[in-house]
């Protein structure tokens, strides 16, 4: 089953299923290194996920999987942002901040390009809902923490 999760005149995100993703918990049979692990990238993807992504002003189109039990961080959002913007673990951010920090992992998946990375990004913020405000600063923010790092 294919589930188009976005699609306009620029780009098309297709997942083959819907994304299954959980928090990760400490317990108390959880070592010193799984609690540092957890507290470092406490979400994790419960099963493979196929990804397609379109570019139509390149032409191009993009395949790539997420592994059952990939973790990551949340959206990378500092602290005394939260009140504005949400806080990195809130529910809008699961997917888009999955799907990005996968991208930001793996620039080959979209041939080393930033900004489709971060268009992804921004038009899976629209689909969970982030207002518009909101996604036009985390877009810009990213973009150019981006170009700062060197991607």
């Amino acid at each position: 089953m294919n589930i188009c999760w976005y699609q306009d005149k620029n780009l098309k995100i297709v997942f083959d299923n819907i994304p299954r993703v959980s928090i990760r918990y400490i317990t108390p049979l959880s070592s010193a290194e799984e609690i540092e692990q957890i507290n470092k990238k406490p979400f994790i993807n419960l099963a493979n996920l196929n990804v397609n992504l379109n570019d139509f002003n390149k032409n191009k189109s993009y395949n790539f999987q997420i592994l059952k039990n990939y973790t990551w961080d949340g959206a990378t959002i500092p602290r005394v942002f939260w009140r504005l913007i949400g806080s990195k673990t809130d529910n809008k951010f699961l997917i888009p901040s999955l799907i990005h920090d996968v991208l930001c992992e793996n620039h080959n998946y979209i041939d080393n390009d930033r900004y489709f990375s971060t268009c992804v990004f921004e038009r899976l913020l629209y689909v969970s809902r982030v207002n518009a405000f909101n996604r036009w600063m985390i877009k810009h923010s990213v973009d150019n923490f981006q170009k700062f790092c060197g991607w």
